[in-house]
């Protein structure tokens, strides 16, 4: 399936003016609701506290494991670090939970969820924007309802990228996942995705009329952003270990071009945390390599880069 890239975005562009009626303010249109209704966390705790009770259930740190992924993925920092550091920087720069929307732009698989767990216990319920493999599908008219969505002079946290999965012998692109006896791939949307472009790039691709199927849009498209990485991917020493890197940057790419359209809408500011998020075995911790911590401003201009604080 051959799909342009500029059409593709174009069918992602609208505006949240789709969800309000012409001349209602928004006010009017999204109510005013308690922090209770909006499931946003109240600061009763400082960060510090609320991170420990959000990780007081998960697995421990394990030493062993960790020499694993950063043999694969070098920087990659567990779920605890990355949500500790995170939420200690922004809160820094006025991030409180009764004062910020957390949106998501993560793959559809179930793995997925935990990182959105793991910030959802710090800052409430999540406004999701993603779909297969990660890419925010929701476009701009999705992004335009989730900034309308933020809390009035308020801040919103984006995290996005695609997942890979790390099975226990360290094998990368395979995962354990609870109550299957199968190490399952991951992501699966991913790999299809690669193994479409391989069948282009070594010339077995069969020919198709077909251009489109809208039954599997989000496949189609997963197949043509991963496309221009073809060669990336075929020179890659590991595959497996390339391919959510290649993904990471065309949604870097996509989620851009979305937040550019749509910094108009924002309140106070935006933060954006992009990587690729590392999921493991129902016994390690999950793992996010982090790529992007942008600050940016109402009118979509990046005022800090916050990366450091993660990675140093």
């Amino acid at each position: 399936m051959k799909l342009n890239t500029a059409l593709l975005l174009s069918s992602l562009v609208s505006t949240c003016t789709a969800f309000a009626p012409s001349g209602v303010p928004t006010r009017a249109v999204f109510g005013v609701h308690s922090t209770t209704a909006r499931n946003i966390v109240l600061d009763k705790k400082n960060v510090a506290d609320k991170v420990e009770a959000a990780f007081v259930d998960s697995p421990q740190f394990n030493e062993d494991f960790d020499k694993i992924v950063q043999k694969h993925f070098p920087g990659a920092v567990d779920n605890k670090t990355l949500v500790t550091k995170v939420t200690e920087a922004l809160s820094k720069k006025g991030y409180k939970g009764e004062n910020t929307l957390l949106a998501t732009s993560l793959c559809c698989d179930e793995l997925a969820r935990q990182l959105e767990d793991d910030f959802n216990k710090v800052y409430g319920n999540n406004f999701n924007l993603g779909g297969l493999a990660g890419f925010p599908f929701a476009g701009n008219t999705g992004f335009g309802a989730m900034a309308a969505h933020i809390p009035d002079d308020g801040y919103c946290l984006t995290v996005y990228g695609p997942h890979v999965g790390i099975a226990a012998d360290g094998t990368v692109g395979k995962v354990e996942r609870s109550g299957i006896e199968l190490v399952d791939t991951c992501c699966g949307s991913a790999v299809a995705a690669s193994n479409y472009v391989k069948s282009i790039t070594d010339g077995g691709c069969t020919i198709t009329t077909k251009i489109q199927d809208f039954a599997d849009f989000q496949q189609g498209a997963v197949q043509e952003l991963i496309l221009p990485h073809g060669k990336r991917l075929t020179d890659a020493k590991d595959r497996m270990v390339e391919l959510p890197l290649a993904l990471y940057d065309s949604q870097d790419m996509l989620m851009g071009e979305i937040v550019k359209t749509g910094s108009l809408k924002l309140k106070r500011g935006i933060a954006l945390l992009g990587g690729v998020q590392i999921n493991t075995g129902p016994n390690t911790l999950d793992y996010f390599l982090p790529m992007r911590f942008d600050f940016m401003n109402y009118r979509g201009e990046v005022t800090d880069d916050l990366l450091p604080s993660i990675t140093n």
